[in-house]
């Protein structure tokens, strides 16, 4: 039963949020907002729905205020994690597509290899060795359409695209131990309301004139969907971890990028080149194949002890 929730719950997550990619990018190419401006408003108000919805459930959501240690990692998590893992990605939109940010995501596993063989000073193991190249193989084909001599990104989209994947690895695994002690929509819930904050701060958001922009039609209605459904999106792949393992997490979060790319195909139109479908599906076989190969490595590790 628990099982079956969560294939549930990271199904929808992953619709959820490949939909809002290019609703995103409808919105930043058809408005003046700006990716600072519309983060911050879909940060603080998400964030602040959840803690809300939280109280009237009788949660108590400002214990983890009284505990230092836990705070500490929930800030890292707020900036790193959430505002980091949100900001590069539509920051990767602007400049290039939903699908190509979406699928850029996907380098998340090959950056935690890399921080994980540095930290215990080993190399990866084979099996990660062959799952990083067949994903950068992937890449190259998508980015270059198996032409060496072109990119078919711009230099600022490939910066986002590649910063967002070490944001998504961060927001993937650190909060593991915080969500286990206090709950994920408590800890998705803080982490947008201060990563809102700080980003309002730093960009001292409440002097933009964006606000009329943001209310006028249609714009406010996509930027409401975009909140509702990436907020809804963020729980649930969250949640969905409690449940099942990295193999299905990763198989079943496949469904985000191909999401993004039939919607855009309809929507906008985008079609991609043919090697570059084809460096897709080898990118989102081979990060499946560094989940499938991890798990049964650590499967065995565990037999045998």
């Amino acid at each position: 039963m628990k099982r079956s929730k969560g294939i549930i719950l990271i199904i929808i997550g992953s619709i959820l949020w490949g939909a809002t990619g290019p609703m995103m990018e409808w919105v930043l190419h058809n408005s003046e907002l700006s990716v600072s401006f519309f983060l911050t408003v879909r940060l603080i108000v998400a964030g602040t729905s959840i803690l809300v919805f939280l109280k009237f459930q009788k949660k108590k959501v400002f214990i983890i205020w009284k505990e230092p240690v836990w705070l500490k990692q929930l800030f890292i998590f707020a900036l790193l994690g959430m505002l980091g893992v949100q900001y590069t990605f539509i920051a990767a939109i602007e400049a290039s597509n939903a699908s190509i940010a979406t699928l850029l995501q996907f380098l998340g596993p090959i950056y935690i290899i890399i921080y994980v063989s540095w930290k215990g000073k080993t190399f990866p193991p084979k099996y990660q060795v062959v799952g990083i190249i067949g994903t950068l193989l992937g890449l190259f084909l998508l980015l270059t359409n198996a032409n060496i001599n072109q990119l078919l990104i711009s230099n600022e989209a490939l910066f986002w695209g590649l910063l967002l994947g070490v944001t998504f690895s961060i927001y993937t695994v650190y909060p593991a131990r915080l969500m286990k002690e206090w709950g994920v929509l408590v800890v998705v819930g803080w982490g947008m309301l201060i990563g809102g904050i700080v980003l309002a701060l730093l960009s001292q958001g409440w002097n933009s004139n964006e606000w009329s922009e943001l209310v006028s039609y249609p714009i406010i209605i996509f930027v409401v969907l975009i909140v509702l459904m990436g907020t809804i999106a963020f729980v649930m792949f969250l949640s969905s971890m409690r449940y099942i393992t990295a193999v299905e997490t990763s198989i079943l979060s496949s469904i985000e990028p191909l999401t993004a790319m039939i919607i855009s195909v309809f929507w906008f139109g985008q079609i991609l080149g043919g090697w570059q479908y084809t460096g897709v599906l080898v990118m989102l076989l081979f990060v499946t194949w560094l989940s499938v190969a991890g798990d049964l490595k650590w499967d065995r590790f565990k037999k045998k002890k």
